[in-house]
């Protein structure tokens, strides 16, 4: 069976083709695109951007996002954590909110110095 998808790694949009038996990859342009088909086929991950309530700031939540891709299926189980949070000003860019993220080695940063 094929899968059609759009790669997303780089401004190219090259239009691949993955064989979901074989994992054979066509239509990149570049080695990342068969990486990102492969990876998005068989184990899918996302970066996450939201925000998390401060107080003292000068607005009500601050961004944050996580500091690499996680495993897609945690997505809901991050936003429940980042739920949890509530941060104090001052805050800086790069500050880490949540380290090692469920687990994943991936830190939770805030996005704007508050």
């Amino acid at each position: 069976m094929k899968k059609e998808m759009i790669c997303i790694v780089c401004p190219m949009g090259c239009h691949l083709s993955i064989n979901t038996e074989t994992l054979k990859v066509t239509g990149n342009n570049c080695p990342r695109g068969e990486e990102y088909a492969r990876e998005e086929l068989t184990a899918p991950k996302r970066v996450i951007t939201s925000t998390v309530k401060i107080k003292g700031g000068i607005h009500k939540r601050v961004p944050v996002k996580t500091d690499g891709a996680i495993p897609k299926d945690f997505n809901f189980k991050c936003m429940r954590e980042l739920d949890k949070i509530e941060l104090t000003s001052p805050v800086k860019v790069g500050d880490i909110v949540i380290e090692d993220l469920l687990g994943t080695g991936i830190n939770v940063v805030v996005c704007r110095d508050m």
